[in-house]
């Protein structure tokens, strides 16, 4: 096998949940518990911190390796979905897992690995974590992949365990209130280890305070600190606090406030981040933002009417099962829409999306494909306009 060949086992043989949505979410961690056993722990060989949370973790995750970096550290970083390449989930020092890794692991451990029919997240998560072994680094950043208590990453045993937000996504799966989805999260406090909460909600305070008592753990909100970084979206001021609170009761760690800063100002140099409102262009301004449900498309449209621009082009292409009608009347009514879908089988119809748009007065057109759209607002826009791209991480992956 190449790594072409491997990828695409990958995808083909254990579908992936950000593509091909539930069908290929497992509601159990059985599998990570065996896989690990198979390989006998690895993930009990590495300190960590594990991130959940509906909207920002991998904002914060990125923010925390970055800082943990500057201080001297060999930082393992764990995040999904990916945007180019399937090798940006697995990091060390922002320095991607080699083709040659990946090939390797694939090759030795896959027949153990579909006698127990193992999905694409989880044989992800166990190379991950045996990467993270074999390397001997001081610690990992562990974002979750869906969920918290049943997430397949949750069997770390972190030092402290984090949860940005709560907002409304994926009720399908994780519930329809944010009590029922601040539950699932809530599974990964561990007992005796702190965590740390982003934003108090009213809705989840006494059920993230309930399980810390009931774990004996200290809970934490996380503090206000007048910090900036190099991830221009206003937004990011909620998970750079997140991220400080973090690291200032990481207690086993030496972290300096000159690392702290120098971190958070390279974020994007030591970890390789993409898609956080991310400049492509400044004639005409053109920005990239992979926020996809109503709490993010809700900071990036309030971000987006702070710029001072003429004429709002908007490159728009969502999942299908995203509530549809909450994320349409949030969008801007002077705007003019470009209706596409990313080559994924999740992605809702260009057409269909169209036709919703325009119980809500957008208006637009449909495009064949997310470049073929971008390449028509580029024609279209003047210097003083704004071209914005998003709605989907997919969206994002094919323009970056």
């Amino acid at each position: 096998m190449n790594y072409k060949d491997t990828i695409s086992y990958l995808y083909k043989k254990l579908p992936m949940y950000q593509r091909s949505g539930s069908i290929a979410y497992k509601k159990d961690i059985g599998n990570i518990i065996k896989a690990s056993e198979i390989l006998g722990n690895p993930h009990l060989d590495f300190k960590s911190i594990h991130i959940a949370g509906t909207n920002g973790k991998g904002s914060t995750s990125h923010m925390i390796s970055s800082i943990l970096q500057e201080a001297g550290y060999k930082v393992g970083l764990y995040t999904s979905p990916h945007l180019k390449d399937f090798r940006e989930r697995i990091k060390i020092n922002g320095n991607i897992i080699s083709k040659r890794l990946v090939i390797n692991f694939i090759k030795k451990h896959k027949s153990n690995f579909e006698k127990i029919h193992m999905s694409f997240f989880e044989l992800t998560v166990a190379m991950a974590f045996n990467y993270f072994s074999e390397e001997n680094i001081d610690i990992a950043v562990i974002e979750c992949g869906l969920g918290g208590r049943l997430d397949s990453t949750n069997i770390i045993l972190p030092e402290v365990s984090v949860i940005t937000n709560i907002s409304l996504d994926h009720t399908d799966l994780l519930g329809d209130t944010l009590e029922k989805i601040a539950l699932e999260k809530s599974g990964i406090i561990k007992k005796n280890t702190p965590v740390i909460i982003g934003r108090k909600q009213k809705e989840t305070k006494r059920i993230f305070e309930q399980k810390a008592s009931k774990e004996n753990s200290k809970i934490i909100y996380a503090k206000n600190f007048n910090y900036k970084c190099d991830l221009k979206g206003h937004y990011q001021k909620e998970n750079i606090d997140t991220a400080i609170t973090t690291i200032k009761n990481l207690n086993k760690f030496k972290i300096d406030e000159k690392d702290i800063k120098k971190g958070l100002n390279n974020i994007v140099k030591n970890t390789s981040l993409l898609g956080r409102w991310q400049i492509i262009s400044t004639e005409p301004l053109i920005i990239c933002d992979t926020a996809h449900n109503i709490d993010g498309l809700n900071e990036v449209v309030n971000q987006i009417n702070k710029i001072q621009f003429n004429n709002l082009h908007f490159i728009i292409g969502l999942v299908n099962d995203k509530n549809i009608d909450s994320i349409l009347s949030i969008l801007p009514k002077k705007a003019y829409y470009y209706f596409c879908q990313a080559d994924v089988p999740r992605a809702m119809n260009k057409t269909d999306l169209q036709t919703e748009s325009k119980k809500f007065n957008l208006k637009g057109e449909v495009f064949p494909s997310v470049k073929k759209a971008l390449n028509q607002a580029k024609k279209r826009a003047k210097r003083n306009d704004l071209i914005f791209v998003g709605g989907s991480t997919f969206v994002v992956a094919e323009i970056i």
